[in-house]
């Protein structure tokens, strides 16, 4: 049940496909095996207000949130923390000579207990088997 968050400056939506970078982002998820595809949502919030450093229009950032159930080891955490990094810099690459950029990945482990849902994904890909 990884979800994928990336907040975004709005000042970077001129120069950054933002569909390319939940693809990205999503299909590191994936790769990374932490969890069953169906599990995995990626998404990207654009920040409208904001301030990055000494508040240069320029400064922009990226700031990625996954929030897994728990049960994963610190090396599959750390692996996909790293994996969600690297998607998102060279999705980026084109966009640091313009921005400077702070990009940063946290992974948060979700409390089971404070988690209520119901997951009809899982439903239809098993009937499509």
């Amino acid at each position: 049940m990884p979800h994928i968050i990336a907040e975004y400056s709005a000042n970077l939506e001129d120069r950054l496909d933002i569909r390319a970078l939940v693809d990205d982002l999503h299909q590191a998820a994936v790769e990374s095996q932490i969890a069953d595809l169906v599990g995995i949502r990626s998404r990207a919030v654009r920040r409208e207000h904001f301030r990055v450093a000494d508040g240069n229009p320029a400064n922009g950032f990226v700031h990625i949130v996954a929030r897994l159930r728990r049960g994963r080891t610190t090396e599959q955490r750390k692996a996909l923390g790293q994996a969600l990094l690297a998607a998102a810099d060279r999705r980026l690459a084109a966009v640091y000579p313009v921005h400077p950029i702070g990009l940063t990945v946290e992974i948060h482990e979700i409390d089971p207990d404070m988690t209520f849902r119901r997951n009809t994904l899982r439903e239809r890909a098993q009937s499509a088997a």
